[in-house]
């Protein structure tokens, strides 16, 4: 059977393989929600089972932070999604600052899940789940959304001779989770300030995580909103600012659990 084949049907002993999976990765959640230390030991004697018959579906420690980091990234990814559908599919902004306000609401509420995910090597090719595609990661998802925004607007984007030495060639042949087919090649510039947007997000969520950041300004959530609204005039959404501050501090408001990562203990 193809392994990129997921519509094809499984064999018992598959099923019974993939449930295997599952519950390793729902154990370690577990774990990590009651912040307890991520083992091989300890998932196995969680699952009642010998950590010797645990080395049947993970060969050591490092594949199972892959394991579990790749299927919780997978899985919040699709909450991310669900979060940016309340708003319609030809408001891409609005969907992607829903997007990135629901990540950092899930960074504050499992800041030990995001540090998992996000605070670790990034797996190897031969990891045991490295099939699935990368479309389905949170980072593939608000690169595609910053896509969409500028598919929609088309901003003025950098001439690829004006790029910085060496980031030429990363624009023009992408090997980050992006699905850039929808700009020609001669506008590939955009990837530079797009790859910069989603940075400078991600970057702001990493600071209030790890509380690299005075916790008033982690609990009222200032300088994520600043860092988002920085990001509109290079995305060519000059024009709707104003829509789009409401939009970000209605989502703020909605997502407003900033107040649980001040004096955490765990992170």
């Amino acid at each position: 059977m193809d392994p990129e084949d997921h519509s094809a049907p499984q064999s018992r002993r598959a099923r019974q393989r993939e449930a295997s999976f599952a519950e390793i990765v729902a154990t370690s959640r577990q774990l990590l929600a009651e912040d307890t230390d991520l083992s091989l030991r300890a998932v196995a004697r969680r699952m009642g089972m010998t950590a010797p018959a645990l080395y049947r579906y993970v060969e050591n420690y490092n594949d199972l932070v892959d394991l579990v980091a790749f299927e919780i990234d997978r899985s919040v990814t699709t909450q991310f999604l669900a979060a940016s559908a309340r708003y319609d599919d030809d408001d891409p902004a609005g969907r992607l600052i829903a997007a990135t306000m629901a990540f950092r609401s899930w960074a504050h509420r499992k800041p030990r899940e995001f540090r998992l995910v996000f605070a670790n090597p990034v797996a190897d090719a031969s990891c045991i789940r490295r099939e699935m595609p990368a479309s389905s990661h949170s980072c593939g998802l608000m690169l595609g959304m910053l896509v969409e925004i500028w598919n929609k607007f088309r901003s003025a984007r950098p001439d690829l001779d004006d790029l910085p030495p060496g980031v030429r060639e990363v624009v023009l042949e992408p090997r980050m989770p992006i699905d850039a087919s929808s700009i020609p090649a001669v506008d590939r510039g955009v990837l530079w300030p797009i790859l910069h947007a989603w940075q400078s997000l991600y970057g702001a969520v990493i600071l209030e995580v790890f509380g690299h950041q005075d916790p008033r300004i982690i609990s009222c959530g200032a300088m994520f909103v600043r860092t988002l609204e920085q990001q509109l005039a290079p995305l060519g959404l000059s024009h709707d600012r104003d829509r789009l501050a409401g939009v970000i501090h209605a989502e703020l408001a909605s997502n407003g659990d900033s107040e649980s990562l001040v004096g955490r203990s765990d992170v």
